[in-house]
């Protein structure tokens, strides 16, 4: 079989959503995310393809020591389509919250402690595995100069804002979580800009938090040096926030024939555009964003229960599927045997392998994530009242 073969993603997917439906029948349902219902259907798929397209690295991987895209334009776009998607899901869900707070107003404080209880539990939780991963492989022998050590880890701890380091001599030690924390820096960059953002929509935030926006989005920004394909992707969220207020757009979105518009969108991009990040693609994946957003629900696809379930375990899937790889490859299998597999055999283990991903991500977000969001208001209450309390 061709390693690059559509069938095998066919049958994860299947897995995966029969292994939802399942976990959910068994468990309970997870609590909606938000009130955007096609996104949230929409996110857990798209971190499940970035699962397939690491899936799809590591075959190749295994047997060149390259870690690379994957010689298949499906493949390539699993992962980087997913990814600027993800972008636009952010651009269009916080500037959606700048437009409507010009009547509504923002609670700042509360934005920022939301994105901190929505990011950092579960990463912190992500960054233990890796560590435990990283002691496991050098055998718990010390093996670079403490401190250079404690500097990789506060590098990691810091969402790899500063760099990913190798750790300990474990190289290259981004495999371990499939190299997805470099995502991370780029939400931040966008949250912190919210601030100045808000101006753009006659939105003016407390003076305190223009002043932060303008020092950290700078000092970000030089040293992240972003990328302009990357940011083009927040912008196409952007606009699909602002076409969201228009009821004429909106009813055209939600028609039948807009779910084969954006499949042709996409079938366009994958068969001719062998990378996400360019002009023309970004602009198919714009156009396929902005219906979707404005309620198209594929087909209902994105509307089902499953769907808005796997959303829900999003980031669970998008953190956390790399570590799993890394273990399936390395120790359940081992690595001599995992590069002797056949195409076939590698992607019956990567299907064996999704639903333990799946009730993982259950856990996770049930236990971790849900907690961590559900304590917002509390948090920033009590933050508030600390700052009251200082002369």
């Amino acid at each position: 079989m061709d390693p690059v073969s559509s069938l095998p993603a066919v049958a994860a997917l299947f897995a995966a959503i029969v292994t939802t439906y399942l976990t959910v029948r068994l468990f309970g349902k997870l609590p909606d995310q938000g009130r955007f219902t096609s996104i949230d259907g929409l996110r857990g798929y798209l971190a499940f393809f970035v699962f397939l397209h690491h899936s799809s690295v590591w075959f190749f991987y295994l047997r060149t020591g390259q870690w690379q895209v994957p010689p298949s334009n499906l493949y390539t776009h699993f992962g980087q389509s997913s990814v600027a998607l993800f972008f636009m899901v952010t651009g269009f869900l916080f500037f959606s919250k700048l437009i409507d707070g010009r009547t509504g107003g923002i609670d700042w404080g509360r934005l920022f402690v939301s994105r901190l209880l929505r990011l950092v539990p579960l990463y912190l939780f992500a960054m233990f595995l890796l560590f435990v991963v990283v002691a496991l492989l050098s055998k718990g022998v010390l093996s670079e100069p403490f401190p250079k050590l404690v500097k990789g880890v506060a590098y990691w701890l810091g969402f790899t804002i500063l760099g990913a380091p190798n750790l300990n001599g474990v190289d290259p030690t981004a495999t371990i979580v499939a190299g997805v924390t470099w995502t991370l820096p780029y939400e931040w960059l966008f949250y912190l800009s919210l601030p100045l953002l808000a101006l753009t929509v006659r939105v003016t935030p407390p003076f305190s938090y223009i002043v932060f926006g303008i020092v950290s989005v700078a000092g970000l920004s030089i040293w992240l040096r972003p990328q302009a394909h990357y940011l083009l992707a927040f912008l196409g969220g952007i606009m699909a926030a602002q076409l969201a207020r228009s009821e004429t757009f909106r009813r055209f979105a939600r028609r039948k024939e807009s779910s084969f518009l954006i499949l042709g969108c996409i079938v366009i991009e994958v068969v001719n555009f062998p990378t996400a990040y360019g002009v023309a693609p970004l602009l198919l994946l714009s156009t396929a964003f902005v219906l979707i957003a404005c309620g198209n629900t594929f087909f209902g696809m994105l509307s089902s229960h499953v769907s808005r379930t796997l959303g829900a375990m999003a980031y669970s899937i998008y953190l956390l599927h790399g570590i799993i790889l890394f273990v399936a490859f390395n120790y359940i299998v081992g690595l001599s045997g995992s590069r002797a597999l056949s195409s076939i055999t590698h992607w019956v283990l990567v299907i064996g392998i999704t639903p333990v991903l799946i009730l993982c991500c259950y856990a996770t977000f049930r236990l971790i994530e849900n907690p961590a969001m559900r304590s917002v208001a509390g948090v920033t209450d009590w933050l508030r009242s600390r700052s009251r309390k200082v002369p």
